[in-house]
């Protein structure tokens, strides 16, 4: 081989030995135009933002911006995130402080969850310990509003409440507690209420209640009731009257009832029971057993009417999760139903009826809250049949959907037309 062809081996060599030269072999600028001096950083930012120095001011500051570390955070040229964040604000915080929310915790905090820290914390400085965007009080009761204001109110407040939520409930999750406590009921009260003093015994007449679930008989955050006791209490529980459904204090079975279930509540309730237990419909957990009614009702002490163990809403929803799952998605909702007082329309024990309803005859129901007449001129009642059923008379249900729909006016239908010629066939278009 000879002339140019010759060197192309040689620059081919030669391209490969410079291309698998270490990069320490590369020659460095002696002079670096691009390295911060020492010193500057943090420094530098706060020469520009100096709005800044009101946070440095705080008590609490958070630890990268006390060591002046911006960029530990915050992308100096550029970045398509507000704030010229360098990476979405979760994965930062997790950079550092890992999975707030351990694999298998039993109850954890909504915004924990969703990775949503500064929902509570301000990533640079706060006045408030954990640097917290407010007082812990103030900050909680920005989503649990009507308890935050409710425990305000009340007359006799639970001191650990005083001191703010995280006296009782960790910030992320729990690890064996449910609703995020620092551990379950009774530990987690024992922790202050000493069960084996005399005290505590006379207080609750003589009962051992150590190993009891505190919050059968109390209300953990405040109420207006005497023992902070929920303000809704079983007339028995009101007189210190526990042996009347319970064996005496002291005896080797003190908790035991007297009687199971229903036959327990109709020593007291006996013309309600025998009422309800007449009725052609039966509410299946009145008939569930042994504790039938203990299903819906708390035998000591409520926040809810007819001490109810929790909201109707959600006491209903537990069973008939399919009813609410369709309300949730509906655009037009019966009011009753949005308000959570299913009670509006049913009788919650028995009735003659169909549907558990209040009052069989659906016209008459509905006439207690609708003026009907007053907006419509459509036939309804008994002597009038429902064309596409012969079995059925006309009524409200004929037309509305009594929980909601996802059209106006609780129709089943997008266009009223389209319901009128269900039954008006020959109008169809």
């Amino acid at each position: 081989m000879s002339g140019p062809m010759r060197t192309i081996p040689v620059l081919l060599a030669l391209s490969v030995a410079l291309g698998s030269a270490p990069a320490s072999a590369a020659p460095r600028s002696a002079k670096p135009n691009h390295r911060l001096k020492t010193g500057a950083e943090g420094k530098l930012c706060v020469d520009c933002h100096t709005e800044f120095a009101k946070e440095l001011a705080k008590p609490v500051i958070h630890s990268p911006v006390r060591a002046r570390d911006c960029v530990g955070c915050h992308d100096p040229h550029a970045s398509k995130l507000p704030g010229l964040l360098a990476g979405a604000p979760n994965d930062i915080c997790a950079s550092c402080h890992g999975e707030v929310v351990p694999a298998g915790a039993t109850s954890a905090h909504k915004p924990a969850v969703e990775r949503k820290c500064t929902t509570c914390h301000d990533p640079h400085a706060s006045e408030t310990k954990g640097v917290l965007v407010k007082p812990t009080l103030e900050l909680c009761g920005s989503c649990h509003k009507p308890l935050v204001e409710r425990i305000a109110k009340v007359k006799r407040k639970h001191a650990p409440v005083q001191n703010g939520c995280a006296s009782c409930h960790e910030s992320h999750a729990s690890a064996k507690a449910p609703s995020i406590l620092k551990a379950a009921v009774p530990a987690l009260c024992i922790g202050c209420h000493k069960t084996d003093k005399p005290i505590f015994l006379k207080q609750h007449l003589g009962y051992k209640v150590g190993a009891a679930d505190c919050t059968t008989c109390h209300d953990p955050h405040g109420s207006d009731t005497k023992g902070m006791l929920f303000d809704r209490v079983h007339s028995p529980v009101a007189r210190g009257m526990c042996s009347q459904c319970h064996e005496a204090a002291g005896s080797t079975n003190q908790f035991a009832t007297k009687a199971k279930g229903a036959e327990l509540c109709k020593t007291c309730h006996g013309p309600l029971v025998t009422k309800m237990l007449s009725k052609n419909r039966v509410h299946s957990p009145v008939l569930g057993g042994e504790d039938d009614c203990l299903k819906c009702h708390n035998p000591h002490a409520s926040q809810q009417k007819a001490l109810l163990e929790r909201p109707i809403r959600d006491l209903c929803g537990s069973c008939h999760v399919d009813t609410m799952q369709r309300e949730a998605r509906a655009f037009s909702r019966h009011e009753p139903v949005r308000d959570g007082d299913c009670a509006a329309c049913h009788d919650p024990h028995g009735t003659d009826g169909p549907l558990l309803l209040t009052n069989e005859n659906i016209v008459a129901l509905c006439k207690g809250c609708h003026d009907w007449g007053a907006h419509s001129s459509h036939p309804l009642g008994e002597n009038f049949v429902d064309p596409r059923n012969p079995n059925l008379t006309l009524d409200c249900l004929s037309c509305h959907r009594s929980h909601g729909t996802e059209y106006k006016k609780l129709m089943p239908f997008p266009k009223q037309s389209d319901l009128c010629t269900t039954c008006h066939a020959k109008y169809r278009r």
